[in-house]
């Protein structure tokens, strides 16, 4: 009985060893087939075309193609709940924004945990905001805004791309801190905020840099300050919130995940070849192009930044009262 107890586990032993074996070999030889690349965006946006980009040197690199598949949708919440219904073997990802963290507080009952379910692989680019005001504002500078603001407790707007968006919780943390009130109105399509923000309907509006570069030259509307550890290639003449004062220093991340349980060695790999890619002086000029910086994390520190940028925001939720209104 003894012997054959014995027989039995050395016969289970050397299975696990054949098992491990083939599943080092499986990492090793990745990717040997299509890898599909979820875009939670629409076609043309920030997002897709820096997925596109990353998308085609990783098919140049590795000979197997890499298919950006867009599945926009509440918020990246169509995107996301595909890839974690994924397989943890690599050969599908994701490629999110800050938004990701922010759906977890504002939505309940989510289809999955925004950090459990996605394992980390890398950073891609942040597009700093920008604040913007209309032009007809007496203040060329953010303390003579903030001055303005304050004068005029409630009386002034700001736009936002939706309620419970990244713009909208960075704009409230910017109220909090440097003690102005101004009230929120959400908007679904950009386009229509820049019109009201040049039209005066709206007086300030946190945005990206490749979005107001055009309203900006043309003196539509002002631009007073980066929330960015440095100033942008795009704005060269717009000071960091920093230079001016202000510690205020929020960007909107981009950066792609696997599903949760996906192998380290194959997210290592993964992450190892994205931040090849992105530092290649003709992508980070191609990212620069559509407003997105080169921003380098490896997996551990991503998985830091979500939870530290979840944290962030839950305090601007919680402090603000922001709710989904349904």
């Amino acid at each position: 009985m003894v012997q054959a107890c014995s027989a039995l586990a050395r016969i289970f032993a050397a299975g696990v060893l054949m098992a491990l074996a083939g599943s080092a070999g499986a990492q090793q030889d990745f990717p040997n087939k299509p890898i599909r690349f979820i875009v939670a965006t629409a076609a043309g946006s920030g997002g897709d075309l820096s997925s596109r980009l990353v998308a085609q040197k990783l098919t140049e690199i590795w000979g197997q193609p890499v298919i950006v598949d867009n599945r926009p949708g509440a918020n990246m919440i169509v995107g996301a709940d595909a890839l974690a219904k994924s397989p943890p073997d690599g050969y599908t990802i994701l490629m999110i924004s800050s938004s990701h963290v922010i759906n977890p507080l504002l939505v309940p009952n989510l289809p999955f945990d925004a950090i459990k379910d996605f394992a980390p692989v890398a950073t891609i680019t942040n597009s700093p905001y920008v604040l913007t005001v209309n032009a007809s504002i007496p203040a060329n500078n953010l303390q003579e805004f903030i001055a303005y603001a304050k004068s005029r407790p409630g009386q002034l707007n700001y736009a936002s791309s939706g309620t419970g968006s990244s713009a909208h919780l960075t704009a409230e943390m910017l109220n909090s801190m440097v003690g102005i009130t101004i009230q929120h109105v959400p908007y679904k399509v950009v386009s229509q905020i820049l019109n009201d923000l040049a039209g005066g309907q709206v007086q300030m509006y946190l945005a990206t840099a490749l979005t107001t570069v055009p309203y900006i030259t043309a003196g539509k509307i002002k631009a007073l300050a980066i929330a960015s550890e440095k100033r942008v290639a795009m704005l060269p003449q717009v000071p960091t919130f920093a230079e001016v004062g202000v510690p205020f220093d929020v960007t909107n991340w981009f950066g792609i995940v696997a599903p949760g349980g996906t192998p380290k060695a194959i997210v290592d790999k993964l992450s190892a070849e994205v931040a090849k890619i992105i530092t290649t002086p003709d992508t980070a000029k191609k990212l620069a192009s559509i407003g997105g910086e080169v921003f380098i994390h490896t997996p551990e520190q991503f998985a830091l930044l979500m939870k530290a940028d979840m944290a962030r925001f839950a305090k601007v939720v919680k402090s603000a009262d922001i709710k989904i209104e349904k």
